[in-house]
């Protein structure tokens, strides 16, 4: 299936509240982990707005409550219900405990949390190296433990946020958790943003039958996020100054979240499912990273890679 586009309208600078404008998500439920900083807040204000009843799925329940209070005073009225739930997934006990208070159907699922480039290695309690374990297996557990619920939510749509990050490195299955190999902070967390977009490739295969649409993105270049809270920002600017890394041109929150929310609610993309998109559109492939600051690699979207990864993390999560 074809992706619409509509250059005139969607592209870098558009924001979360553009795609929305006009959709009508009255009726939904929507799950937005992360949502208590950056992209996060603006993918569930978005979300609300159209008059989804979002759940910010946060490890800080005070930091969500204070966000719930911020956009509750600056939501229009007609707006979704926001609520929090604890989720913090290195600890696969609040991930069950999360999944097991969760009543009803889900139409979105955004896989918005994350952590980057911590610089010493640090391994989740159950000693998987932190960013793959927080940033892939626990969005693993915690969307397979939903799965009955969006199932139910006929056409329930995953989105999984992932990042251009995905170009410094496969998936090494034999050495998830640099067990044999020195750790780095950027390929450590490029595993993990590719084996964000090989999930969802491998959902939109095991659950089309069950209504369900699975897609990835790399929201852009955003200055103000948490998620560069385990980095020195002059190691950040040293580390773009020695040419290891390009980055695209900086975006807001605003704009960041835009593809999030498009993936979520937007009509024009109903249907498409394993894909990997960049700036409201889907991203196109290229075959080294180069000096290359988006476009997607084959190995994050072969299909081989994404089994063998679903069969892996069901072994490593019980």
């Amino acid at each position: 299936m074809s992706v619409p586009q509509n250059p005139a309208v969607l592209g870098a600078t558009t924001t979360a509240a553009e795609v929305v404008d006009g959709v009508d998500l009255h009726g939904r439920r929507a799950v937005v982990t992360g949502a208590s900083s950056g992209i996060g807040v603006e993918t569930a204000r978005a979300l609300a707005s159209a008059g989804a009843d979002v759940t910010l799925a946060v490890r800080n329940t005070e930091a969500g409550n204070r966000v719930v209070a911020r956009l509750e005073a600056e939501l229009p009225a007609g707006s979704g219900e926001l609520t929090v739930g604890r989720l913090d997934l290195a600890d696969r006990s609040t991930v069950a405990a999360f999944v097991a208070d969760w009543q009803g159907p889900l139409h979105i699922l955004v896989n918005n949390a994350g952590v980057m480039a911590p610089q010493e290695i640090t391994r989740t309690p159950d000693g998987r190296e932190q960013q793959f374990g927080v940033n892939h297996l626990g969005h693993f557990a915690l969307t397979t433990g939903l799965h009955r619920a969006l199932a139910a939510a006929d056409g329930a749509r995953i989105v999984s946020v992932s990042s251009t990050g995905h170009l410094f490195s496969p998936v090494v299955f034999d050495d998830l958790d640099y067990r044999f190999r020195p750790y780095d902070p950027w390929t450590s967390y490029g595993q993990s943003k590719t084996a964000n977009i090989l999930f969802a490739v491998a959902a939109a295969e095991r659950w089309a039958d069950d209504g369900i649409t699975a897609n990835a993105l790399m929201p852009g270049n955003i200055a103000d996020t948490n998620l560069a809270r385990h980095m020195d920002l002059q190691e950040i600017a040293d580390f773009i100054a020695s040419g290891a890394i390009a980055l695209p041109p900086q975006k807001t929150v605003e704009q960041g979240a835009a593809t999030s929310v498009l993936l979520a609610a937007s009509p024009t993309v109903a249907g498409v499912s394993g894909r990997y998109f960049e700036d409201c559109a889907e991203a196109k492939p290229v075959t080294e990273r180069g000096t290359n600051v988006g476009g997607v690699a084959p190995y994050a979207l072969d299909r081989d890679n994404a089994a063998r990864l679903w069969h892996v993390s069901e072994a490593l999560i019980g």
